[in-house]
């Protein structure tokens, strides 16, 4: 049974130019209002968490509540299992998204299959794992990788990726309620650099819906987490050309919202999408073979994908690696004039 009572506040208050604003420090402030049902734990999450996003929660809620992991992404993700297959609310964090792969065999093996194998008895639906994802401008090889595609391909789990500070809010609350293990990713560069009001009261965004955050008629991008603030720019510049774009945040990736998706298509008649994860075999592929299939008679060109490329994340040449405004600025025209 979903437990509606468990509430995650989830930002972070600041003064800025002495207006009141909330900061997109996502989980500064998350105020575990539930039942002694709900823990939060993974390393370093005791004291805050490198990105001080569990600060303070151990002092108000208990050290038996919100607590520190042994240095074994698998060993996290196994306790939360355990922790949500007894009916508890568990929320996993792994510090980053690059080491969730020691953890791979839970989440793919044990916590995507626990309903489906037990025939609906049993499950470990109230698994929630947080984990920081993407670019962060100097993070390298082992500090910067999106790796979502991996679970995307994985039945039984849901993938949601937030664009913003009222996003992330919405969603997290809905992916903690939500009676499936979830894997909520969190991009890093929007920890200090997004800033909005994020409505104070309780509220959930719905999974697996996506988002039309600005109308257009040319031709439809679809993108999600950090990468819609690029596409956005992207927009602005084509519009100073004469090319309206329609652009929509897919929110979750697994399962995704193909209606929202193949009506847009239908309208503008071509498709652009855009991630950080490297081109071959990222999530990119998947929207365009389903639109494609879906859309075919109504597409006025080959849909376009930018994104990383094939290759291990740099440092020093980050720069490049990126799917710059300027790269799918240069892909709009190129679908546009084709």
């Amino acid at each position: 049974m979903v437990c509606n009572t468990c509430l995650f506040s989830v930002w972070q208050s600041c003064m800025m130019k002495a207006c009141r604003m909330r900061k997109l420090n996502l989980f500064y402030g998350i105020r575990v209002r539930a039942k002694s049902w709900s823990y939060v734990f993974g390393e370093d999450v005791g004291f805050g968490g490198v990105f001080r996003c569990t600060t303070g929660l151990a002092d108000t809620f208990g050290k038996h509540r919100v607590f520190n992991t042994p240095l074994c992404e698998q060993g996290i993700v196994g306790f939360g299992i355990g922790l949500a297959a007894m009916g508890n609310r568990a929320v996993a964090e792994i510090q980053f998204a690059d080491y969730i792969f020691p953890a791979f065999d839970q989440i793919v093996n044990e916590a995507a299959k626990f309903r489906y194998r037990s025939g609906n008895l049993f499950n470990c639906g109230g698994l929630t794992i947080r984990t920081p994802y993407g670019a962060v401008g100097h993070g390298a090889l082992y500090h910067s990788q999106s790796p979502e595609a991996y679970f995307c391909h994985v039945p039984g789990l849901k993938v949601v990726i937030p664009r913003s500070p009222t996003q992330a809010k919405g969603l997290l609350l809905a992916a903690i309620r939500d009676p499936n293990p979830v894997i909520f990713f969190e991009p890093k560069w929007l920890y200090r650099l997004s800033v909005e009001d994020v409505p104070e009261g309780d509220y959930t965004l719905p999974l697996s819906q996506a988002e039309v955050i600005r109308e257009g008629g040319d031709i439809t991008l679809v993108g999600w987490g950090a990468q819609l603030a690029i596409m956005e720019e992207a927009c602005v510049e084509a519009s100073k050309e004469g090319i309206s774009c329609e652009l929509i945040d897919l929110r979750t990736l697994l399962p995704w919202d193909k209606e929202i998706v193949e009506a847009s298509v239908n309208k503008t008649g071509r498709l652009l999408v855009s991630h950080e994860a490297p081109i071959t075999g990222g999530f990119g592929a998947e929207i365009a073979a389903s639109i494609t299939e879906r859309c075919f008679l109504r597409l006025e060109s080959p849909v376009a994908r930018v994104c990383g490329l094939d290759t291990p994340f740099p440092l020093v040449f980050e720069p490049f690696y990126m799917p710059t405004k300027n790269k799918i600025l240069d892909a709009i025209k190129a679908s546009v004039n084709f």
